[in-house]
This record gives structure tokens, C-alpha cells and sequence, in this order.
């Protein structure tokens, strides 16, 4: 059993003291700053991007932090000025103590303060920072306790499809809010997928969801379960074929930073001057050009994704597949025929390559976000897609009328697009990648290799920063093996077999950021741990998703280890003196599912599940249960509109659930008794 807490925070802008009038303090010799925001919660920290060169910085980034074991931790929040040559510069900061994240997180504009002890004082005219922060604490109980609810919702998605309204997932989708939906979606995508059955999951929510529109033009257009579901599905399994799409045409965008404008509203005239030089600026020659530089990007983005049927994930190409077949019976009329590829192209189009072309930071396609220029041509670029996933509907009407001269290309790439749905769902198979273990990687076929910091085997008093010296690494289906460069001959490996963990560790650990640690095990039994450092946030999620994909199928997987480091006769996360006590933290043993992506963790997905289902409990008895007791004649449920039989079918997996709900109330309530026990019988220190 074990205790997680998770904080997020979102980082949204800076600007100026409303009393004051005075912005972020102006640190370059240009008047302006280039600021980034660096979160501090216990032993974690994490940065937003840079934005270069303005005193009222947008950022709009969520940053997730997970506390380690011990005492609550305030949050600490700082800005600073990045500088290219020398030290950053201190910009001010904001703190606030555990009490407050508990009990009234921080949700607005806040002063920002200088360093307690800093040497300088502002006198009050640093500015301020706009936060919302959001904590989340949860007792994630052992496995067994969560396999009744887990298999309730499996149950749900393999029944015959008549029985989907009295399913208990239907009677959750009912309790469901739309401001839970998002992440509901999230934890239900990675939990079905990691029982391999994400396919028939996503099949039940779309018979649902089609079964209920009369209006073939609102199909999936809101953000019900089933959108929200599929979107998530798309990110999580999606990424890689993502960037293999749109990458190459993204990094041209940002490097090349050509001036594109089609809206005579926007147009700065002034700027032609750096795109020619042939006479007189006018709006005309702004449009012709801007046309040609967008065509000249749209066109290389629609021969990648036209061309890439291939090189979709096949249980992407599966759903769409058997959402195809679930639109064709429900709207089987002629003039209903492109209902079918809009519910495709509206996913695939409308929420999955558009947004990701409008703002690649958060698809982790670039590192930082656009300036205002590219972050306008991006735009234009992300309007165009839209309008070619809505394969024409609605074009030329509105109020965009000055898109108009794009309109030839995006007629054009639409008859393309028709073609490339009729490939993409031309699959056979239904075999669901991302199930439980198996071997998601070829033995003898190296998946990823580079440079990382390896720490010596027991480094005896060498300073931290000498203990780690670079090695050369490759990873195989069979090998992680390491050497002093990539032709070294002589090389060092640990069989992937021998894997029981691969985790992050606590940037306390070593005073480093950036660090994972592969435990391993021995013939005779004996754990022995290895600690890399990889040189950013991006390296370091690519090397842990490779190593847990390699060392998927392996047995006797750790369910816990230490975050920290034993350093000083103790263990730096839990402070046990013991170098053989039982790990503090959960580990994340489940597959990876891209190379960004967080481990699916079934316990945790179901306890967020439960705690989803506590909140509408109360609804639940009411609406099932209680109404029952008023309404119990055949003739009564008639004239409320539904059928006795369904009723009943939905009373018994309401009841069905309140039971198991009332079973991990008890559990939890009995592992906080036990907690409670340890606490009282710990002796006191002097």
C-alpha cells in the first residue's frame, strides 16, 4: 500500500502590479526580460519554457509534480531572467505552505517577493504571477482490493451490445461532469489498454454516444466520455506516429520564421519590406506571397499524412475501422454518406494533427512555444487542416471570408483525404497492441542508444559530481551494455532479463536533476541498482519508456524502491538506516506506450476511478436505488419513458457497484487504522 500525492501547476502569465503599474522587473539592457517560471515541491522542481524578450510573459503550461514520502511540502514558485552569457538573474518569487495547497489552493494573481534574504529589495515593484495549482492525495491500496471494481468495468465493455445502458461503465459515464471527463477519460484509456481491451472499450462508448445523436451533424462534436476518450487514445498511442508526420514541416516553420498573413485586418504592410523589395507594399502582394509560403508548407503536411496509412499504430487504424462500421448502421441514408469519414477526419483532423500544428510545444513536438509571428503562421496552417478535415463543410461561409484564396488547395487535398480514411481503415486483425507484458521489443535489434552519466559502483569519497563519469550506452531486446565510446571494444552489459525496476530518483539524491536508476537482480538473488543521468526531461522519459518496453515480459517485477539514494548511512527519500529496507515508493512496472508517456499504473487508474465514483455516489443511490422504492410498477416505468427490463438491468449494477465501493471504503479505512497504529507505537525522539 502506498501514499501518493500529485500537485498541479498551472503556470499561466506575469504582468504588471495592478497598483503599481509596473510589470516584471526588466533585467536586459533592451528593457525586457526572458522569463521562465521554476517550480519547487519537496525534493521535485520542474521549469516552463522561456519566452524571449517581453515583460508581460504568456506561458499557459501545467506542470505536474509527485511528492516523495515524508512531512507535506510548501510550494515555491520563482522566476528568473535566462541569460545566454553568465548567471541568471532572480526576477521574484511566490511561496505557500502546505496548509494552503490543502485546504484552498492557490487559484489567481499573487505579488511576487524577493529571496528572504535576498540583498536587494525590490520595494514591492516586482510584478505578479497568475497560478492555478490543483492537490491531489491518494492511499493507492495493494492490486487485489481494486480487481473486483476492474473487473465490473470490464465486464461492462464485453457484454452483448444490447446490455450497454445497464452496464456499470454506463452508470459511471452518467456520474461523470464534464470537468472530470478529461482526465476520467485518461486513466480509463491507459486501464483498458493495459488489459487489451482499449478496442472494445472505445467500441462501447461510440455505440452509445452514435445511439443517442439524432443529428448526424452533431456526432462526437461535444465533449462527452466517448470524444474525450478517443482523444486521449490518440495521444497516448499516437505520439511517435505524430511527430514522424508533422516534425519535419513544424522545425521548418520555426526556423525559417516567414512573415504569412491572408487577413487584410492583420496585415502589416511594413513587413513586406523584408519579403521584397519590388515596389510599393500593398495588401495584394502581402496575400500572394503568404499564399505561396503556406501552400509551400500545407502541401509537404498533406504528403505526410496522405502518405502515411503504413506507418499508423494498427489499434488506431482498428478504431477507426470499427467507429466506420458503428456511423454506416447508424446513418445508412445517401445523403448521410460522409457522416462515416467525418467522425474519422474530426479525431484524426480536428483534434489530433490541428492542435498539435497550432501548439507543438504541447505535443512535445518543439521545446519551447512560438513567438508571436510563428505562432501566428501556425495558426493559419492549423485553420487550413481543420478545414480540410471538415473535408469542406461550411467553406466560404462565416467570417473567415479571407481564406478564400486557399480554398483551390484545400478542395484539392480533400478528395485526397477521402482516399487516405478509405486506406486507413482497410485493416485486418484484432489482435490489441499495448496489452499485458509481452515482448514489445526485438531481441537482437538495438533500440535506443547514447551518451549517459553512469555513477561508479560504490564511489568512496568522491565528491557527487566525480562519481558520475559518461559512458557510451546501446539497448537491445537482450542487452544494455555500455563503454567508454561507441568503438570501444571492450564493453560492459546487463541482461534486460535481470530488470526488476527502471525509476526515476529525486533530484535530492545526488544534488543532479535528470536521473533514473535500473535495479536488477542477480542469479543468487541479490538487488543491485545503477544510476544513470541523462542530460534533459526529454532524454530521460525516451530512456525509461525504452528500458520498461525492453524489460516488459520480465517476472518478479518490483512493486516498490527507493526514489532516493543511500548516501550517508541512510536512505535520502525514507531516512531508513537499513541499506535492505523495503522500497518507499510504488514503482511503475506497466508497458510504456510512446516515448513521452507515463507507465500504465492499473491501481492507480482504478483508485481514481473509485474516487470519481465517491463523489456521484450519493446521485447514484438516489437515481437507481431510491426511485426504485417509489416506483416499483411496470406500468409506472413505462410512462417515465423507459423499459422495465432496462431499469432493472441498471438497478442491479448500481447495486452491484455500491457494493464494491462500500468494500474499498472499508479497505481504505482499514489501512488508515494500521497507519494510525504505526504512527502511535514509534518512540519518541529526544
Amino acid at each position: 500500500m502506498a501514499k501518493s500525492s500529485s500537485l498541479n501547476v498551472r503556470v499561466v502569465e506575469g504582468r504588471a502590479l495592478p497598483a503599481k503599474d509596473v510589470d516584471l522587473a526588466p533585467r536586459d539592457i533592451s528593457g525586457t526580460s526572458d522569463p521562465f517560471a521554476r517550480v519547487f515541491w519537496g525534493s521535485q522542481s520542474l521549469e516552463t519554457s522561456t519566452i524571449k524578450k517581453t515583460r508581460f510573459p504568456h506561458w499557459d503550461e501545467v506542470l505536474e509534480l509527485r511528492e516523495m514520502p515524508g512531512s507535506p511540502s510548501p510550494l515555491r514558485v520563482e522566476l528568473w531572467d535566462w541569460d545566454m552569457v553568465g548567471k541568471n538573474d532572480f526576477l521574484g518569487m511566490v511561496e505557500f505552505p502546505p496548509q494552503v495547497l490543502q485546504q484552498n489552493p492557490p487559484n489567481g494573481w499573487f505579488h511576487l517577493l524577493p529571496f528572504p534574504r535576498a540583498e536587494e529589495d525590490s520595494g514591492g515593484s516586482l510584478g505578479a504571477l497568475r497560478l492555478k495549482v490543483r492537490l491531489t492525495e491518494d492511499r493507492v491500496l495493494p492490486s487485489q482490493y481494486y480487481q473486483p471494481l476492474r473487473e465490473l468495468l470490464m465486464e461492462s465493455v464485453l457484454r452483448p451490445a444490447e446490455e450497454d445502458a445497464a452496464s456499470p461503465l454506463a452508470v459511471l459515464e452518467e456520474l461523470t461532469s464534464g470537468d472530470c471527463r478529461q482526465e476520467l477519460a485518461t486513466k480509463l484509456v491507459k486501464l483498458f489498454l493495459g488489459q487489451g481491451l482499449a478496442g472494445p472499450f472505445l467500441d462501447y462508448l461510440t455505440r452509445r454516444e452514435v445511439a443517442r445523436t439524432t443529428d448526424p451533424n452533431t456526432l462526437f462534436r461535444s465533449n462527452s466520455l466517448a470524444s474525450k476518450s478517443m482523444e486521449q487514445f490518440l495521444k497516448l498511442v499516437g505520439m511517435p506516429y505524430l511527430h514522424e508526420v508533422l516534425r519535419p514541416v513544424i522545425n521548418r516553420v520555426f526556423e525559417e520564421r516567414k512573415y504569412m498573413e491572408l487577413d487584410p485586418c492583420k496585415m502589416d504592410l511594413g513587413r513586406t519590406r523584408r519579403i521584397s523589395f519590388k515596389g510599393a507594399p500593398s495588401e495584394e502582394h502581402v496575400r500572394e506571397v503568404s499564399l505561396g509560403l503556406l501552400t509551400g508548407y500545407l502541401g509537404p503536411i498533406m504528403d505526410a499524412i496522405v502518405g502515411s496509412v503504413g506507418r499508423c499504430p494498427p489499434a488506431i487504424r482498428l478504431a477507426f475501422k470499427q467507429l466506420r462500421h458503428c456511423v454506416e448502421e447508424r446513418f445508412p441514408q445517401a445523403e448521410h454518406e460522409d457522416v462515416k469519414n467525418l467522425a474519422i477526419s474530426g479525431f484524426l483532423f480536428l483534434r489530433f494533427f490541428a492542435p498539435a500544428i497550432l501548439t507543438p510545444k504541447l505535443f512535445d513536438l518543439r521545446d519551447q512555444h512560438a513567438d508571436p509571428q510563428t505562432s501566428r503562421s501556425l495558426l493559419l496552417l492549423a485553420k487550413a487542416v481543420q478545414s480540410i478535415g471538415n473535408l469542406g463543410q461550411q467553406l466560404g461561409q462565416g467570417k473567415e471570408l479571407w481564406m478564400a484564396p486557399l480554398h483551390p488547395f484545400l478542395l484539392q487535398s480533400i478528395s485526397r483525404v477521402r482516399d487516405f480514411l478509405d486506406q486507413l481503415v482497410d485493416v485486418d486483425g484484432k489482435e490489441e497492441p499495448g496489452g499485458p507484458a509481452r515482448a514489445l521489443v526485438p531481441p537482437s535489434v538495438t533500440v535506443r542508444e547514447g551518451y549517459l552519466l553512469k555513477r561508479k559502483e560504490e564511489p568512496s569519497g568522491l565528491a557527487t559530481r566525480f562519481a558520475f563519469k559518461k559512458r557510451y550506452f546501446r539497448l537491445s531486446g537482450e542487452m544494455l551494455s555500455y563503454s567508454r565510446n561507441p568503438e570501444w571494444q571492450t564493453r560492459s552489459s546487463i541482461p534486460v532479463s535481470h530488470i526488476r525496476a527502471v525509476e526515476r530518483v529525486d533530484e535530492g539524491a545526488f544534488q543532479l536533476p535528470h536521473v533514473m536508476q535500473v535495479v536488477t537482480q542477480d542469479g543468487a538473488g541479490a538487488l543491485h541498482t545503477t544510476y544513470l543521468q541523462c542530460k534533459n526531461v526529454n532524454e530521460l522519459n525516451q530512456w525509461l519508456s525504452a528500458l520498461r518496453k525492453a524489460s516488459a515480459p520480465n517476472p518478479d517485477k518490483l512493486a516498490a524502491c527507493h526514489p532516493g539514494a543511500f548516501r550517508s548511512a541512510h536512505w535520502t527519500c525514507c531516512l531508513q538506516a537499513e541499506r535492505s529496507a523495503a522500497g518507499c515508493s510504488r514503482t511503475h512496472s506497466g508497458v510504456t506506450l510512446g516515448d513521452w508517456s507515463d507507465p500504465l499504473d492499473p491501481d492507480a487508474e482504478t483508485q481514481m476511478v473509485y474516487r470519481q465514483l465517491l463523489l456521484g455516489r450519493d446521485r447514484l443511490r438516489m437515481k437507481f436505488l431510491e426511485d426504485s422504492n417509489l416506483v416499483t410498477t411496470p406500468e409506472a416505468d413505462t410512462e417515465k419513458g423507459a423499459c422495465p427490463d432496462a431499469l432493472a438491468h441498471q438497478r442491479e449494477a448500481a447495486a452491484r457497484l455500491l457494493e464494491v465501493l462500500a468494500d474499498l471504503d472499508q479497505a481504505h479505512e482499514e489501512f488508515q487504522h494500521q497507519e494510525q497504529r504505526k504512527v502511535a507505537l514509534r518512540p519518541l525522539r529526544p
